[in-house]
């Protein structure tokens, strides 16, 4: 067992290894920032958005995409990304604002103030996917980037977890909606219960207009 454990840490670690290639090939700024959102695509809650400095040689056991992590492991990993961090920051953007501004803007609104919100200033984004417009630091944009970048997954593990709280927060506010185990999501059953009970105030009238029949 003790062998076999020893050969499934040294792939983990190897695994670590490749997704720490685009720090590796921004080494020579000193602060990698990687950004990533949760929360874009829900009925109904807030967008939420992290950002993650790391130190260089920081290892953290099994973090990835946090859409490939178990609510247990996500849960474990959230502390530890905060314990073992430069710097992070997370930050929460309303469904009234959504709704004001669209989704993608929101997007970049939370991305924002999370960069804003970290106690040390980065040099360089490492992006999930996009270039986030208003800050002055140089950014790169990785297609896919919460599987490719250790900084983006613990990025997203943070943005994830803090949001499924609201979220489960919400579900005590608002109950029959069942938001503490769809996040939000357009599930049948969140639909179903959409259309009996009508919209609560964290529901995205944006988002929900064709469900409701409205124009």
């Amino acid at each position: 067992m003790r062998e076999l454990f020893g050969e499934r840490l040294k792939k983990e670690r190897e695994r670590l290894r490749s997704m720490r290639s685009y720090e590796q090939e921004y080494r020579e700024f000193h602060g990698i920032c990687g950004i990533d959102e949760a929360g874009r695509g829900p009925l109904a809650g807030p967008v939420s958005a992290a950002a993650v400095i790391l130190p260089a040689d920081c290892e953290i056991l099994f973090l990835n995409d946090s859409k490939k992590l178990s609510p247990n492991r996500r849960a474990l990993l959230y502390d530890e990304i905060k314990e073992k961090a430069i710097a992070w920051g997370i930050a929460m953007v309303s469904p009234e604002r959504i709704d004001e501004i669209n989704i993608l803007q929101a997007c970049y609104e939370a991305m924002r103030e999370a960069v804003r919100s970290l106690s040390v200033p980065p040099d360089l984004l490492l992006n999930d996917a996009v270039t986030i417009p208003g800050l002055p630091m140089r950014q790169v944009p990785i297609i896919k980037g919460d599987a490719k970048s250790v900084s983006i997954a613990a990025a997203s593990v943070l943005a994830k977890v803090e949001r499924d709280r609201r979220m489960e927060e919400y579900d005590r506010l608002y109950p029959g909606y069942g938001f503490a185990k769809h996040k939000g999501y357009g599930t049948a059953q969140h639909i179903a219960a959409l259309r009996e009970l009508g919209p609560c105030p964290i529901h995205r009238r944006s988002f929900i207009r064709k469900i409701l029949g409205e124009t």
